[in-house]
């Protein structure tokens, strides 16, 4: 999809609710899918349903990339929205895996979207020889054409076994993870630098078990884009939060924007700076069954090396010097 000119601020507003929209179609889909099997064109959706089932485990083993979906130029309007842009601190050698902490989530985790699950950034410039894959929650890939969908970005199931698969082949394979996970979208506060990582392990324990380099990234102004509500522990809109993640997975955020017209509020973010920084890999051994002072150890480094990466570029990229990073 060449672009031929750049779009206007009103295009850009369109264009940032497409990404919504089309997932939106996919979920109107279902229901007519099912529709159809008792209809005349029955053989469209049982055709469709017969190699989902041949096709159920592709999410697990590496899923179905496709660079031309990657290369949309949808995402290169999203982009310049913010706009987003990604800093690259070392050299990531191809002939290693990688497992990434993406940090914060924010609300829509724009930045790790854009930066590693299309091309608008140009990550494979930056970064080649490397595959990037982000991983999201498994249940999105048992939903029909959405699996597809995702799985055409390079995105993975966040679960035990794509991981495993993804760090076991290669070289050259990058995993994200965005380690504070749903929780921390309640995190997800202008002015605030608040990660849920002290007690997140595992995934220092599976990067370990496989040798594969840990390498934090911090992505600045995630957290700006949107204001939230946040209610109080013991209210009752709290309670309906953690009742709707137990049983969606994720949280029902109350958040704000901007709207079409300026100075009005609506569901669009603002138009603020996003920028993703990679820091350096942080190389570990190869240890089958680590012992959990093996993996205090590394997860201590890895949240140093958070730390590092935040102090170092903060004021560079709108946070004051007195601003501090605050572990969960």
């Amino acid at each position: 999809m060449p672009c031929s000119k750049q779009p206007n601020h009103f295009q850009s507003l369109m264009l940032l609710q497409w990404p919504l929209s089309y997932l939106a179609i996919f979920w109107i889909l279902q229901p007519l899918f099912i529709y159809l099997l008792f209809t005349s064109l029955w053989p469209l959706p049982a055709l469709y349903f017969a190699w989902l089932f041949l096709d159920w485990k592709t999410p697990e083993q590496g899923g179905r990339r496709s660079a031309w979906v990657r290369n949309w130029c949808v995402w290169t309007y999203i982009r310049d929205y913010f706009p987003i842009t990604m800093l690259k601190t070392k050299d990531l050698s191809p002939e290693h895996n990688y497992l990434m902490g993406v940090h914060p989530h924010g609300l829509l985790t724009f930045g790790a979207f854009c930066n590693f699950c299309t091309e608008a950034t140009d990550f494979s410039k930056i970064f080649p020889g490397i595959t990037p894959h982000l991983a999201t929650l498994s249940w999105f890939f048992k939903i029909p054409l959405i699996r597809d969908y995702l799985m055409a970005k390079g995105v993975c199931s966040v679960s035990q076994p794509a991981i495993d698969y993804l760090l076991s082949h290669g070289p050259g394979n990058l995993v994200g993870i965005v380690v504070g996970g749903v929780g921390e979208a309640l995190q997800s506060v202008p002015n605030t630098t608040n990660l849920i990582l002290q007690k997140r392990k595992g995934f220092v324990r599976t990067a370990l078990q496989h040798g594969a380099h840990l390498v934090p990234s911090f992505t600045f102004g995630e957290t700006e884009v949107y204001e939230q509500v946040v209610f109080p522990k013991d209210s009752l809109m709290h309670k309906f939060q953690n009742c709707f993640r137990h049983i969606f997975g994720f949280y029902f955020c109350v958040f704000y924007g901007r709207s079409f017209c300026q100075g009005t509020i609506g569901l669009l973010p603002y138009s603020r700076p996003i920028v993703t920084v990679v820091g350096d890999p942080l190389p570990l051994p190869r240890i089958e069954k680590p012992s959990q002072k093996i993996v205090d150890k590394y997860h201590a480094l890895y949240m140093e090396a958070v730390h590092k990466l935040f102090d170092q570029h903060k004021t560079q990229y709108g946070c004051s010097e007195a601003q501090e990073l605050v572990f969960l």
